[in-house]
């Protein structure tokens, strides 16, 4: 496991471009809700482009911490935490300042049965805290969700095209962005609508999920046939760079690949590297859920980790062992219930 570690450090270390813009960047980081998916990673991503660039610039992290070892994980990187329940008010006004507010938090897995909660977390939440730091700069994480399907030969939508939500998830979704916009316009405050389709990595995520249906022997639902990724470092990075975008008006920006990937092709590439015969259900649609990231592709350029290394290194993972997250992204959902 020690070259497959290697090899992780190396793919998501601070690329150049990340450490020229960390200095760019004045004051404080703060990531509300760093105890997801993908919060501990880019914490230590930003904490990690700090101290290369040799800056004096604090990265706090801010989660409720229901699981300790979370916490002492993200304390590991040299990122100061404060525990807080983001919904209770005290908690959010009791929050230090900062310049700069990456806004991670939100509830999408188990949606179905709990659509109350996931409205708060989804469309109240954001208000309260676009009125507390309405003197930051907020990049506010959203998703393609917020997207209806098209064509799978569409080359996926822009940020030009309206919303609209399949499901209570991706409407929840869109009451975070409006509530956002809103307070923006309101308070002239620099924002950007960070819309991803989909991040992958080692212990999650959309390729993860196929590679271990391959690996397994379980059949692979073809119905939503096609699909965009983009490596969670590369994914993280852009989040930070994005603190330098903000515009009030917010700004919306999708964020994903240039590929509009084949799931079947997919599978078909793991079940080379696994020697194993893909197992498909169901007939391929003529629509999916795509984004096309064409202006995060102009302002970042494209993403520095390809499909085919993440392929190859998510094959790597399974076969050596590597842990996973256990999370299912629900990628074929096509009823918007989650």
């Amino acid at each position: 496991m020690k070259d497959l570690q290697t090899l992780e450090q190396e793919l998501l270390k601070p690329s150049p471009d990340l450490l020229q813009d960390i200095a760019k960047i004045k004051g404080d980081i703060m990531l509300l809700g760093i105890g997801g998916k993908m919060g501990p990673s880019m914490g230590k991503l930003a904490k990690q482009a700090v101290e290369a660039a040799g800056l004096n610039k604090r990265i706090i992290g801010v989660s409720r911490f229901s699981d300790k070892s979370t916490r002492d994980e993200i304390e590991s990187y040299g990122i100061e935490t404060i525990a807080a329940d983001l919904l209770n008010e005290t908690d959010l006004q009791n929050l230090p300042d900062a310049e700069n507010i990456l806004y991670l938090a939100g509830n999408k897995f188990g949606t179905t049965g709990k659509e109350a909660f996931t409205w708060a977390m989804n469309a109240y939440l954001p208000g309260r805290v676009a009125e507390r730091y309405r003197e930051s700069n907020i990049v506010a994480f959203s998703t393609g969700n917020v997207y209806p399907f098209v064509p799978v030969t569409s080359g996926g939508l822009s940020e030009e095209y309206p919303a609209a939500p399949v499901g209570e998830y991706g409407q929840s979704c869109l009451g975070r962005e409006r509530i956002f916009q809103y307070f923006s316009q309101k308070n002239n405050t620099p924002t950007l609508i960070y819309r991803l389709n989909y991040a992958v990595d080692f212990r999650y995520g959309v390729l993860l999920e196929i590679a271990k249906a391959v690996n397994e022997g379980r059949e692979i639902d073809l119905r939503t046939g096609n699909v965009n990724v983009i490596w969670q470092g590369d994914a993280n990075e852009i989040a930070i760079r994005s603190l330098l975008h903000c515009e009030s008006p917010a700004k919306l920006l999708n964020v994903t690949g240039p590929e509009t990937l084949s799931v079947q092709w997919v599978a078909e590439q793991f079940g080379n590297m696994f020697g194993k015969e893909p197992r498909f259900i169901h007939e391929v649609q003529p629509t999916a859920l795509l984004s096309n990231a064409s202006e995060a592709h102009r302002l970042f350029g494209y993403p520095k980790v390809t499909i085919r290394e993440i392929l190859d290194i998510t094959a790597l993972w399974i076969q050596e062992g590597g842990d996973t997250f256990g999370k299912a992204t629900h990628f074929q959902e096509r009823e918007g219930k989650f």
